[in-house]
């Protein structure tokens, strides 16, 4: 009787599946590689012939969480350019801000779990930067490069995708004041955080005021219909 070996992509997927319902369990802390890996019916020396550690399981299932989302698939797929560059700007912020506003926990989790790796061996931060520059950095620094063709920016430095990562760091830590149950900061009139966050990025990534004004006005709600979409979320 002949036997088919699994193959690596396959192999691969089971194991991802099978980490996905052990996280969804017990959390990032409270799962460990050899539960994974009994999860998944293998042992642990071949979990980790294809992910070196728990990190890098979790954030390779984050990655697939990421492209499997149809909004953001929908952005990257679109032509670089201004309204692409702003848009992608207003989603981050949009994504940061609300993490701790948002009825579903796991984002807030997650960003926790960024920043104990920042503070621990920074292994799991590492990975996460690493897939987001290649799953968003290209599409940012095209759309830069044609507003600045466009005569919407001006070229700020010889490195566009350091742009990209001040911007994403600032968010980032924007959702750190606000993540306490307590917030460190409040951030004065927090109804318009998004609008004020969306505007010091993109003036500081180069676009003039004429341009964030023409593009931005065009994606961001006001704050009172922000209000009541953030309200039916939670009901």
């Amino acid at each position: 009787m002949s036997t088919l070996r699994m193959t690596s992509d396959l192999r691969r997927q089971l194991i991802l599946g099978a980490a996905k319902r052990c996280f969804a369990r017990h959390g990032f802390a409270g799962t460990t590689t050899k539960s994974v890996a009994a999860a998944a019916a293998i042992s642990e020396a071949l979990l980790f012939k294809h992910f070196p550690s728990k990190a890098a399981l979790f954030a390779e299932i984050l990655a697939e969480e990421c492209e499997a989302d149809p909004a953001l698939a929908d952005l990257l797929g679109r032509k670089p350019s201004t309204t692409t560059l702003v848009e992608l700007v207003r989603s981050m912020v949009q994504h940061f801000v609300r993490i701790s506003d948002g009825p579903d926990k796991e984002d807030e989790q997650r960003l926790r779990l960024m920043v104990t790796s920042h503070l621990d061996d920074g292994e799991f931060a590492r990975l996460v930067y690493a897939k987001v520059e290649k799953l968003i950095g290209a599409a940012f620094v095209a759309s830069l490069e044609r507003a600045i063709a466009a005569g919407d920016a001006s070229r700020v430095e010889t490195e566009p995708l350091n742009l990209f990562w001040f911007a994403h760091h600032t968010v980032l830590s924007a959702a750190l004041m606000r993540l306490p149950a307590t917030p460190c900061l409040a951030y004065g009139n927090a109804n318009d955080l998004e609008r004020q966050l969306c505007e010091f990025l993109l003036r500081g990534i180069g676009l003039n005021q004429a341009a964030i004004a023409s593009h931005l006005d065009r994606q961001l709600k006001p704050a009172s219909a922000q209000s009541t979409i953030a309200e039916s979320a939670k009901a």
